[in-house]
């Protein structure tokens, strides 16, 4: 990434002709959000000086106190390569503060910049890779999004079979554009399911990319008249997407995971890590695993890691070691979806993470085998318990969980435990068709 001062930012929109600039922001949900303004608001926006109305967002604040202020994080300036090449358009990513210059408690990548500086203060940088998956499906004859393909493309394959070929190598070549070192791309399981993997970064920047990612793959997919969704389980015949999230921790620029004397080759540091991970795992799901629809793709049959237990280099667990060692050692978190905040996400687990290393939290036993094939029975002799079922669980395990609550905080806690409250009551009183089919007509 590169590092930009204000008169960097003011040479490059001249020299660049940027006509339009987006003040992107994320809401305490993960949506973006922005507010535009011309290059002649340029200075302005550099002096923080942007207000918005923040009683309008979800999540932030009501209107007695509803004027709030975007502060651009400068090294975040990128021209968006999909919009016209004159008169372009550029964004930053932006902290939100309140009217009084202090931090916004319901900013989200504030939240994570926090819990960055606790590590930071212990020696210890994070570092963080994700996987994001996502169905490409056509849009209808008035332009609304369908989840219906006729293609039948799986693991690996390629076109004519893969009909998202050509969309997916344009969302490559742009997020090259736009700075993101693409390690590989491809068709995923599922028909119309596709993964396209970014190179890991400091933990800010991958919540940052996570954003951006998202909004790349969605503006090239509308070019070629598809619509990318990030919905974890669209279909439910199919597997899900999942936004599996590699980890490490480096202190003097060295990965601190990395033993080659230890036990398959991992520190205590490691071990600890991972048991705080686990010691925590069901507490942040509603943050990892945030809709509804997320808990139909943690469900048996779908190679989905529903069940509380590590292993090496084994995807039946929850969490995988990968056998990589050296500066590539890392841990793999694989249930979180690509639905989720991505900054409240990584925050939790650093703080999971850090808690097991703090207060040496030893991992359960390693499994071995496939989990997927044990029997309750088996899996109840092992220890290995279940990830939380349904939205509602995931939300009850959050608010008895001390760290989970301080991490997020009161602001945050409880916003997000209100809506999510919410959206799993109107869920539970809607009547599916499933219901109709099953018993209108037997009762």
């Amino acid at each position: 990434m590169q590092h930009y001062t204000k008169q960097d930012i003011l040479k490059l929109v001249e020299e660049e002709d940027v006509e339009f600039i987006r003040l992107q922001f994320t809401d305490v949900f993960g949506t973006l959000k922005n507010i535009a303004i011309t290059s002649s608001q340029l200075e302005k926006a550099l002096e923080n000086r942007i207000v918005f109305d923040g009683a309008s967002i979800d999540g932030f604040v009501g209107i007695e106190e509803s004027d709030m202020y975007l502060y651009p994080d400068l090294d975040t300036f990128t021209i968006f390569p999909w919009r016209p090449q004159q008169g372009k358009v550029a964004r930053f990513i932006c902290d939100v503060y309140r009217s009084n210059k202090e931090p916004f408690e319901g900013d989200s990548r504030q939240i994570l910049k926090r819990v960055l500086r606790e590590a930071q203060e212990m020696g210890y940088e994070f570092y963080v890779g994700p996987e994001c998956e996502f169905f490409l499906y056509p849009m209808d004859n008035e332009g609304k999004p369908t989840n219906t393909t006729t293609e039948k493309a799986g693991y690996f394959e390629l076109g004519p079979v893969d009909f998202g070929e050509n969309a997916r190598r344009d969302m490559v070549l742009t997020l090259e554009e736009m700075g993101f070192e693409i390690l590989g791309s491809y068709h995923e399981k599922a028909p119309a399911q596709h993964e396209i993997d970014f190179r890991y970064d400091k933990a800010l920047n991958t919540a940052d990319n996570i954003m951006t990612f998202k909004l790349a793959v969605k503006m090239v997919a509308r070019r070629h008249g598809l619509h990318a969704t990030f919905m974890p389980k669209p279909r439910m015949e199919h597997h899900g997407s999942g936004m599996h999230t590699h980890m490490s921790l480096f202190r003097d620029g060295k990965n601190i995971f990395d033993d080659p004397n230890g036990k398959a080759g991992l520190s205590e540091e490691a071990y600890y890590f991972i048991g705080g991970l686990i010691r925590h795992c069901k507490a942040i799901t509603a943050v990892t695993n945030p809709l509804v629809n997320s808990y139909k793709r943690l469900t048996s049959g779908y190679d989905a890691p529903r069940y509380i237990a590590w292993a090496e280099n084994n995807r039946s667990p929850l969490i995988r070691i990968p056998s990589a060692r050296g500066m590539a050692s890392r841990v793999e978190l694989r249930s979180p979806d690509p639905s989720a905040n991505p900054y409240l996400t990584i925050a939790l687990c650093l703080a999971a993470g850090i808690d097991g290393i703090k207060n040496k939290i030893s991992p359960p036993k390693l499994a071995k085998g496939n989990i997927f094939e044990m029997t309750e029975q088996e899996r109840k002799k092992e220890g290995i318990e279940t990830m939380p079922l349904s939205l509602k669980e995931a939300l009850i395990e959050m608010e008895k969980d001390p760290l989970v609550c301080e991490v997020l905080g009161n602001h945050i806690l409880k916003k997000y435990q209100q809506a999510k409250q919410k959206e799993w009551e109107e869920y539970i009183n809607f009547v599916t068709n499933w219901e109709i089919e099953q018993y209108l007509y037997k009762i």
